[in-house]
């Protein structure tokens, strides 16, 4: 298994992990299906903050991260995504992709990197409190999606002291 940055040929595999996710589950609140041109762009803007896990050269997962919010005052706050095709859970991928995203993010001067998850997500939030993640708020029924009203958990990460 090599974790290493996105490349723009990675967008099919990476749209075909990325939609399954958003047309089956609650994990994401988003119903806008990824697009190969869109990631393209994407992982042509993000360089090293966008990572894949690939086996055998088949890519299994990614992790990105990108602006928490607009605006020169957020700068060094970024929210990530991370998921992981079937076939790659439970191997150590998700761990493996979150380390070579957060060296990535300190490398470019991070101070805190974000997650937000959703409510109906228990083990996104166990996976990111077992790496250091704290949960700072939950926000009730903000998200909508399978005509049902969900929570967003966040948690924050800080990748730097305070200065």
């Amino acid at each position: 298994m090599t974790i290493r940055p996105a490349r723009p040929e990675d967008a099919e595999a990476i749209a075909a992990i990325w939609n399954v996710v958003i047309d089956e589950t609650a994990v994401t609140f988003t119903t806008e299906r990824k697009t190969v041109p869109g990631l393209q762009a994407d992982i042509a803007a993000r360089g090293r903050a966008f990572q894949v896990a690939e086996e055998e050269g088949r890519v299994l997962g990614f992790a990105t991260y990108f602006p928490f919010r607009g605006g020169p005052g957020y700068a060094f706050t970024k929210e990530h995504s991370i998921q992981l095709a079937p076939e790659g859970r439970g191997r150590g991928l998700g761990r493996a992709l979150m380390a070579a995203l957060e060296n990535a993010a300190r490398a470019e001067g991070v101070h805190s990197l974000w997650a937000g998850i959703s409510g109906e997500n228990p083990s996104g939030v166990a996976f990111h409190a077992a790496l250091g993640f704290v949960e700072v708020a939950r926000l009730p029924q903000v998200g909508r999606k399978f005509d049902r009203w969900m929570d967003l958990v966040l948690m924050q990460k800080f990748l730097s002291s305070p200065r």
